[in-house]
């Protein structure tokens, strides 16, 4: 912990603090003059965000009291959001702002050049009489006045860009947050078995995993996803991980509708990396006095198929990491095989044991536009259904989200996978 807060949180503060200013300099000092309330509010409102974000990560980190982390992690994670979007915006009206800037030179030139009048026709008038004088009619810009409007005109880009990128990061965030709140819909995937018997052809099983229960998703979030699963009323339910951001005594009323979970051959458990960060040997505890099944390194066999069980890679680090050869051993190779990991990169672990099917989550299917960029990067799959070899793998993009309570072009489910034989 000291070498995160020696090391690793300097070069985090300084990495944020250069973005924040960066976009700032764009959407608030070239968009306001020096001294007005818009000025004022823009710095304010760039100075309060990375100091809520810092303030929740120390909050969470050393200990002080729950609802002070969660008062200030919905602030500070809905700014996160908002911040990445402002940026990929900024970034986006590099590209537009001179473009802008020259159309509006242009069409200001054209608009000079049409409104003057065409020279006079010479008038023929008698010798004797006197010449008329003769009459200017240019509307050229003196000097002085060129840099001005040049100067209007970039600022006129510059708050039409802006204006355009704030409003574009709002709706994104409002209407992203709003899909996470109003809880996960039902995705419902077929999945072919060749060794699967006839009698389980159609066994549902409903794959729960990345609720993230914590200071922003709280009990009322926890409801909603029980009465989703419910409502599909599977066979089995598989909740593969990443369960709660916090300890027990925090959580407990969060999660305590989790007992509500109703399955006709139960709700099984399995570690996320989340779970070890919060405190793994307590809550593999507390989820079984909830009355779910844990599967730690453990398989159960079940009428149709065996159901097997790792404990996710970060416990390696906790001296509990994962053993498919211990949840495996002595069982029929005959019978199909499935298998809750919460990393994907389990996969090629699965692929070497013979796995029939591995049910997994972890990746958020990236979350937020454009990080399923970078989790294609660690993850073999982000999100749905392929095969590897003779393994098929399944990620969901899970029921919740982490940090942020926001989804951007990954939208949260609960899925059912409906088991299909081979032999039918």
């Amino acid at each position: 912990m000291a070498i995160v807060f020696v090391v690793i949180v300097p070069v985090l503060v300084g990495v944020m603090g250069g973005l924040h200013w960066y976009v700032w300099r764009r959407l608030v000092r070239e968009t306001t003059a020096p001294g007005t309330a818009g000025r004022r509010l823009g710095t304010t409102v760039f100075l309060t965000g990375p100091m809520l974000m810092l303030a929740a990560f120390l909050a969470s980190q050393t200990g002080l009291p729950f609802w002070l982390v969660r008062a200030l992690s919905w602030p500070a994670y809905l700014w996160v959001a908002v911040a990445l979007y402002l940026l990929l915006g900024v970034i986006a009206g590099e590209a537009v702002r001179p473009a802008l800037t020259w159309w509006l030179r242009r069409r200001a030139e054209r608009t000079q050049s049409a409104v003057q009048a065409p020279p006079a026709e010479p008038v023929k008038v008698p010798d004797e009489a006197p010449a008329p004088p003769p009459v200017t009619t240019s509307s050229a810009v003196p000097a002085d006045e060129a840099p001005a409007k040049n100067l209007s005109r970039r600022m006129f880009a510059a708050r039409l860009v802006g204006g355009a990128t704030a409003a574009v990061a709002a709706g994104t965030v409002g209407y992203g947050t709003y899909g996470v709140l109003r809880g996960p819909r039902v995705k419902r995937v077929k999945v072919p078995l060749a060794k699967l018997p006839r009698s389980a052809h159609g066994y549902r099983i409903a794959v729960v995993s990345d609720v993230h229960l914590g200071p922003v998703l709280g009990r009322g979030f926890s409801e909603r996803v029980v009465a989703t699963v419910n409502a599909t009323q599977p066979d089995l339910i598989a909740l593969v991980g990443d369960l709660v951001d916090g300890s027990v005594d925090d959580l407990r009323s969060a999660v305590e509708p989790i007992a509500g979970l109703r399955a006709r051959d139960g709700a099984f458990f399995v570690t996320g990396n989340h779970e070890y960060i919060s405190g793994a040997e307590q809550w593999t505890a507390h989820v079984q006095e909830l009355g779910l099944k844990l599967l730690a390194n453990d398989r159960v066999e079940l009428a149709s198929f065996d159901l097997a069980g790792v404990n996710d890679v970060t416990g390696e680090d906790h001296d509990d990491g994962p053993d498919l050869q211990a949840a495996l051993k002595d069982r029929d190779p005959s019978r199909t095989s499935v298998l809750l990991a919460h990393q994907p990169v389990f996969v090629d672990e699965a692929v070497r044991h013979g796995v029939d099917l591995q049910l997994s989550g972890h990746t958020h299917g990236g979350q937020l536009w454009p990080m399923n960029y970078v989790a294609e990067l660690a993850n073999p799959t982000v999100a749905g259904l392929e095969r590897y070899g003779d393994t098929q793998l399944y990620v969901s993009r899970g029921a919740g989200a982490w940090g942020p309570p926001t989804r951007v072009g990954a939208p949260s489910d609960v899925t059912v996978v409906e088991l299909a034989s081979g032999q039918i």
